[in-house]
């Protein structure tokens, strides 16, 4: 299971928003990384260094690598509708991201750890794939004996109210994948159509 393990705050002063954490070192430095990240003026990006980027957020956001990525718009790129809407759906859909979303784990790594390491269940079922897509209904918890673990439950701060297409149950500390998003409903600042005419080139 590959992912970025490198330094967070250097990809958040790359594209100048927290893309990995809180950025609150975004405000003491928001130049970006290096000796001479200061007194470099940021380029005028073209197309296709614009396309990049934005596809290069997208997959620092959801802690996705190329060849998933690449599966992932694939399969959005099949399904009816808007390509680029379909994309953040897939990916607001993949296990890791709702734990997080439902407010069980405080980051998206931190989702992912949990789910790598057994403690999520969907369904009753423990289900160990950070990418397993998640289906309208399909009810996300934590298994018996991790719902005893306090250092576990402790991090548990329920979801977020802006979430609409997520219902969570405070006494079950359960949650519930009511639909896919839609895009306004999606706080990521990602422009999904940039990616979509990079990927069609």
């Amino acid at each position: 299971m590959a992912r970025y393990t490198g330094p967070k705050t250097k990809i958040s002063r790359i594209f100048g928003e927290p893309i990995l954490g809180n950025g609150k070192w975004l405000g003491k430095n928001s130049n970006p990384p290096g000796q001479h990240g200061a007194s470099r003026k940021r380029k005028t990006l073209g197309e296709y260094a614009l396309q990049l980027r934005e596809k290069q957020k997208a997959k620092y956001t959801y802690g996705v690598l190329e060849r998933q990525f690449r599966n992932t718009f694939e399969e959005a790129a099949r399904l009816k509708g808007v390509t680029g809407e379909n994309l953040i759906k897939l990916l607001e859909a993949r296990l890791d991201n709702t734990v997080f979303r439902l407010g069980i784990a405080p980051s998206r790594p931190a989702a992912r750890q949990l789910v790598s390491h057994k403690h999520v269940t969907v369904n009753g079922v423990i289900v160990n794939v950070p990418s397993y897509q998640v289906q309208p209904g399909d009810i996300i918890g934590l298994k018996e004996k991790s719902e005893a673990n306090t250092a576990l439950t402790s991090q548990i701060r329920g979801k977020n109210p802006k979430f609409s297409w997520l219902d969570w149950n405070e006494t079950e500390k359960q949650g519930t994948f009511i639909t896919y998003p839609e895009r306004e409903s999606v706080p990521e600042n990602i422009k999904e159509q940039l990616i979509v005419e990079l990927y069609s080139k």
